[in-house]
């Protein structure tokens, strides 16, 4: 049997098994294992692979920087940083119409700033941005559609998880895309805040007004948010200064966000016991998705799969941005039933030799991937961050939020469109870094 007729056989069997809900890392584990050993006709050295690899990912000091930003954004979620942001977010904002939503995007971006996890994000204003946007007679559409863009924002905004493990993957410097993150980050939620306002317009009396906050309120707000600001500036301003590296970032920043919790007396021993073990349990699982991945790739590298399809795709007569089109569709329709962490551990060593021979910017096609990964959060028939907004929010429909979230899709597509066209929002920071 011919090794393409191998690969075949290889990626059916993988999403069958994936299908069957066998774990994604197991199932890419399973496939690797045995296809490998088939191809090279020895089971053995497969089996050596299998005893490595685990051990190889573990002790790894790089990826600790991945269980130690989700610590840091564990802690932040159990020390009440969310329900602050918004707050103080709700005093500026809240008064204009549908300023509710604007607050929630705003708090969204503040808090993604110190999570890394759009799940996160998402599950957590369910429970904070939902209730008062209700209470003041907000749409359930509308308010649901608001926090499920807004929870997107998770893994954009620096430090982001996604961009972590595609830098290592890709062997990209972490700390150049989490400063490439900033711009595109900051514009997510300037044209989110912009999509709410041409709502607001198109729809007089759709979206209320809340009362005016008095000025010592909003300083006040302000006093119970200088934390999570201070933390954001001290680990993106050290990146980019060049002060440590994106491991050593995430070390002070869980250290940080503990620090700044305990000092202010928002962590109580079951919250913080609750934290390790939610970080925990978030790790394991992406550390077994990483683990398969890494058996996976010898199984693809014996098969020759990446240099096979940098062939078909650059001799299709497309053109360097008619590819990345196609791979970019590839991505929307894998975001519906994948997540989005496991399809960038599967695809990114098969799509990235085809990157690079086309000759894109590592750096901004990292950035790119992230949008569309954060894109398949949202958009229908599946999305991640509308099913977690269901399983927070019982009475909601599932209609319901997509009804509500589809204009930040479009929003999410033209955003897209203006990162290809103009790759500098995604590259000046890195290159003056």
């Amino acid at each position: 049997m011919s090794t393409d007729a191998v690969a075949a056989i290889g990626f059916i069997a993988l999403f069958a098994l994936m299908m069957l809900r066998v774990p994604v890392g197991i199932a890419m584990g399973t496939v690797g294992v045995l296809g490998f050993g088939y191809v090279i006709g020895d089971i053995g050295p497969a089996l050596k692979i299998l005893a490595q690899s685990p051990i190889r990912t573990a002790t790894d000091a790089e990826f600790a920087v991945i269980p130690l930003f989700l610590l840091m954004g564990a802690f932040a979620s159990s020390s009440g940083m969310s329900r602050e942001l918004f707050r103080a977010s709700n005093t500026f904002l809240g008064h204009f119409r549908g300023g509710l939503g604007i607050a929630t995007i705003a708090a969204c971006g503040g808090f993604a700033a110190i999570c890394g996890s759009s799940v996160a994000t998402a599950a957590t204003f369910s429970k904070v941005a939902y209730p008062e946007m209700r209470q003041y007679g907000y749409p359930q559409s509308f308010a649901t559609g608001v926090i499920a863009a807004g929870g997107s924002l998770g893994i954009m905004i620096p430090p982001s998880t996604v961009f972590a493990v595609y830098g290592l993957i890709t062997e990209q410097d972490i700390g150049k895309l989490f400063i490439a993150g900033v711009v595109p980050g900051i514009l997510a939620i300037a044209m989110y805040i912009l999509t709410i306002n041409v709502i607001a317009l198109a729809r007089p009396g759709y979206l209320p007004k809340t009362p005016r906050h008095s000025w010592a309120e909003r300083r006040d707000a302000l006093r119970d948010i200088w934390a999570v600001v201070l933390l954001f500036f001290f680990i993106i301003g050290g990146l980019y200064a060049g002060i440590f590296t994106a491991t050593e970032a995430a070390g002070m920043g869980a250290a940080g966000a503990f620090i700044i919790a305990v000092l202010r007396r928002k962590l109580s021993r079951e919250e913080f016991m609750r934290s390790l073990i939610e970080s925990l349990r978030t790790s394991a699982s992406v550390f077994t998705i990483l683990i398969g991945a890494l058996i996976f790739g010898y199984f693809l590298t014996v098969t020759q799969v990446p240099q096979r399809l940098t062939e078909f795709l650059t001799g299709l007569g497309l053109g360097p941005y008619g590819v990345l089109v196609l791979i970019l569709l590839m991505y929307l329709v894998l975001g519906c039933i994948m997540d989005a962490m496991a399809m960038i551990i599967l695809t990114i060593p098969i799509v990235f030799p085809v990157i690079k021979a086309l000759g894109f910017d590592p750096i901004w096609f990292g950035v790119i991937i992230v949008m569309t990964v954060e894109l398949g959060l949202i958009h229908p028939p599946v999305g991640m961050n509308v099913f977690v907004i269901k399983s927070v929010i019982k009475d909601v429909k599932l209609s319901t939020v997509f009804k509500g979230v589809l204009p930040f899709v479009l929003t999410d597509i033209v955003r897209l469109a203006i990162l290809i066209l103009f790759p500098i929002l995604a590259t000046w920071l890195p290159s003056h870094m």
